[in-house]
């Protein structure tokens, strides 16, 4: 079948060619068209007002960079057939179809704990494949690593995939945040394959050594920023009570598609089958964003205070107060704080979890024990970068930065 070339303009990477029938058809499709409609950092754009992207963007970026990656392997004698090559856009385009609303801070509140969005992307990659009469068969391979050439799925998922290359750029774009910027263009120049698995040379240690800093920085001043996790914290409480309130009865505001997950605890094994009639896959591709937005919106006039009360406080940006620490803080400090909350929103101890938190955070801008970032000498020698990085030690790689994170009301309530 004759392809018709289609460009996209994307604002951090310019113009992308999308390669092919397939990858065009899948861009259609609507579950990966509901991207549109999930933002990619949750509410950090209540911190930075430029983090409005969504992961539609960032699966058209992961494409992008793949296809430059396979054009550079392939420069290098490293055998990608165009079948192979068609496959590994496809994997990449649908790894995030998997997605809730506001992507990570609700993954597991929509379903139930168990479920990531790893295994609802696989499951709804399955459910494309059979509309596509088959022709998803190798992409899920590479996607589940079951294919022999393994660095394919190094690609799509490693610590050094195409996934995190096009986040971290393109957070640091929309957020503002400049220490988020890596060299795209000298790392993916400076891949290779060897005995089947995806290397750095030599000469690109400098620009690795930059990208797992940018990481590292990103995480701390966006992701995992004191204010993000305030506002995270608040909209988790939201739907936890709304769950709650659900299940006792209550016949809340909300799309249907909120309204199944609001009154029904869905496990994985559920999720493909019909429940009360209903199929849990269909609804959970309705939900986005705008769902929990809606919902919320109305569900600050309900006669509930606990709900009403985090609405008010998310839409009118009277986020908890988030203290972050090095070590875990003390109890009676904690509990003194419990108990003035009490006091001043006049709830019942059972209320209080709501307004007051205390839990840990924590990242590892690198895991030397699991698929390593190898450096290719030029006599051949491979070498994992915690053991040659001038910069970065083994220690700091290995060691998880832990933090401790205090969340309660402000007075100004």
């Amino acid at each position: 079948m004759n392809y018709k070339q289609k460009i996209v303009n994307d604002p951090v990477h310019g113009f992308i060619n999308i390669p092919s029938n397939l990858a065009s058809e899948l861009i259609e499709h609507r579950y990966v068209q509901r991207l549109r409609n999930i933002k990619q950092l949750s509410l950090s754009y209540l911190v930075y007002p430029g983090a409005c992207h969504n992961r539609f963007q960032h699966a058209l970026g992961a494409m992008y960079l793949i296809m430059q990656t396979i054009d550079v392997l392939r420069s290098k004698g490293c055998e990608i057939t165009d079948e192979e090559s068609e496959a590994a856009v496809c994997a990449i385009l649908l790894h995030d179809i998997g997605h809730g609303p506001f992507s990570h801070s609700l993954e597991h509140s929509i379903i139930s704990e168990d479920v990531g969005h790893e295994e609802i992307s696989a499951i709804l990659m399955h459910e494309i494949n059979m509309q596509t009469d088959g022709r998803l068969y190798l992409a899920i391979a590479i996607f589940n690593n079951t294919y022999h050439k393994k660095f394919l799925h190094q690609l799509v998922s490693s610590q050094l995939d195409v996934d995190r290359l096009d986040y971290l750029s393109r957070d640091s774009f929309f957020s503002g945040v400049a220490e988020g910027m890596i060299g795209l263009g000298r790392i993916i120049k400076m891949l290779n394959v060897v005995d089947d698995e995806l290397v750095v040379e030599a000469k690109g240690i400098y620009s690795i050594e930059k990208f797992l800093i940018s990481r590292h920085l990103m995480y701390w001043q966006v992701y995992l920023h004191k204010t993000v996790l305030a506002a995270e914290k608040i909209l988790v409480n939201i739907l936890r009570r709304a769950k709650e309130l659900s299940h006792k009865g209550e016949n809340l505001f909300a799309t249907p598609a909120l309204q199944f997950f609001l009154k029904n605890s869905i496990t994985l094994d559920e999720f493909r089958k019909y429940f009360d009639d209903e199929l849990p896959l269909e609804h959970f591709v309705n939900l986005t964003d705008c769902d929990i937005e809606s919902a919320i919106k109305v569900w600050c006039l309900h006669e509930d205070f606990v709900l009403s009360q985090l609405c008010k406080m998310l839409i009118n940006r009277k986020l908890f107060r988030c203290r972050l620490s090095d070590k875990p803080f003390d109890p009676e400090n904690i509990e003194a704080i419990r108990q003035k909350t009490k006091s001043a929103l006049n709830i019942p101890d059972s209320e209080v979890d709501y307004f007051v938190s205390h839990e840990s955070v924590s990242t590892k801008a690198y895991t030397p024990k699991s698929e390593n970032i190898k450096i290719l000498y030029p006599n051949g020698e491979l070498v994992d970068i915690a053991n040659v990085s001038a910069i970065l030690t083994a220690a700091v790689f290995s060691a998880p930065i832990t933090k401790y994170a205090l969340c309660y009301c402000k007075n100004n309530l």
